[in-house]
């Protein structure tokens, strides 16, 4: 069988978090795949730390990371880098994850050099263009461009289906984010932050970075979490920052000052699955600790007014609650107060997958390369 190029794209810290297992699976059939790793440092500082964590170097780097740089400045650079090393290297398939930009330009690139795309993570839908912005497009537009759909649930499948993707080319795989857990789940590791967990007291872990929730939004939820800090005397928050200075700006103005409040800067995702792990509550508009945090029986408060991920809502481990502040407080105040509401929302089954899905993608990977030797007349 002739070795085939597998070109991985990402740029993002939630995108390397989820590529890292099926680039890990990939690597264990090297008779098979040459794996070549592309980022696009969309995110440095942020993806730096799983990269090192899943102890994974990358064959390019773009860097493209900028002050301020537009989704236009994005998209052009990871287009003009990309042409260049697809070209040379001449992959026979390019892999990409999920709803950013890089995602997006890189499908673009490869279907440009006509190379087939696979993707991971596919047929998630709000279908509100707007929310989340700009990923509900960005994964629409890769769904159009896509040879192989990853899809991590039978929601995300019929998705695809209904907007009449061939069903051959559909697999239903779990999501790649609880592969990623369990591997994280086997490090120890120490960190300050980890301390100001109390084993007996109420903990919210609370994270915000999305462009919807600028300005308004964080303002109310961040009233929402002084006024139950002032409430409950036991209640303590934690939040790492993201590092985008609308974020930045807007908690130093509102939760700098309030001593039950415990920012620190983004964390290792060895670390944050440990801290996800000791939380009571999550209040987040992460689309990954959707997942995430159901595989640790966590109840989740989803701090947006549309999901991709109805699956969660339906299962009972997410609860969809906005920015509105009379809302955001009297879900979190339920949850902190009544017991069987809480127990409810954290033994729901978890419907995000049982943490082979790499394995399931790789599978399918090596089907289709099988099946076009044969009938290209490769001697397997």
């Amino acid at each position: 069988m002739v070795r085939k190029k597998i070109g991985v794209v990402f740029g993002t810290r939630p995108e390397a978090i989820k590529m890292a297992p099926v680039i890990h699976t990939l690597k264990q059939f090297s008779a098979e795949f040459e794996v070549v790793v592309i980022v696009s440092a969309q995110h440095r500082e942020m993806l730096d730390q799983v990269l090192d964590v899943f102890d994974i170097e990358p064959d390019y780097d773009l860097d493209i990371m900028k002050p301020n740089q537009s989704l236009s400045h994005i998209t052009a650079d990871v287009l003009k880098g990309l042409e260049e090393i697809f070209i040379k290297e001449a992959c026979d398939m390019i892999l990409v994850h999920g709803d950013t930009t890089t995602s997006f330009s890189a499908a673009l690139a490869a279907y440009y050099q006509r190379i087939p795309v696979a993707h991971v993570e596919a047929g998630l839908r709000t279908y509100d263009k707007s929310f989340p912005f700009p990923e509900e497009v960005n994964r629409q537009m890769i769904d159009n461009i896509a040879d192989l759909y990853f899809a991590p649930t039978k929601q995300a499948q019929a998705n695809l289906l209904q907007e009449n993707k061939p069903v051959d080319a559909i697999t239903v795989t779990g999501n790649t984010a609880i592969d990623a857990l369990a591997y994280t789940k086997e490090m120890q590791q120490s960190h300050p932050v980890l301390e100001l967990v109390p084993e007996d007291k109420p903990v919210i872990l609370l994270t915000m970075h999305r462009r919807e929730n600028f300005g308004e939004p964080m303002k109310q939820v961040f009233t929402v979490i002084n006024r139950l800090t002032a409430e409950f005397d036991e209640l303590n928050v934690i939040m790492p920052v993201h590092l985008n200075p609308n974020v930045q700006q807007l908690v130093a103005e509102h939760l700098a000052n309030n001593e039950h409040v415990h920012l620190c800067d983004p964390l290792s995702v060895e670390v944050f699955h440990q801290l996800m792990a000791k939380a009571t509550v999550i209040l987040t508009d992460s689309g990954g600790l959707q997942e995430e945090a159901p595989a640790l029986d966590i109840p989740v408060l989803v701090l947006r007014d549309t999901t991709e991920r109805p699956e969660g809502i339906e299962a009972g481990t997410l609860k969809l609650v906005g920015t509105h502040p009379e809302t955001v407080y009297a879900e979190t105040k339920q949850l902190l107060t009544d017991r069987a509401s809480y127990e409810r929302m954290a033994q729901a089954k978890n419907p995000y997958g049982d943490g082979h899905a790499s394995e399931r993608i790789v599978a399918v990977l090596r089907e289709f390369f099988q099946d076009k030797n044969r009938q290209e007349g490769y001697d397997e």
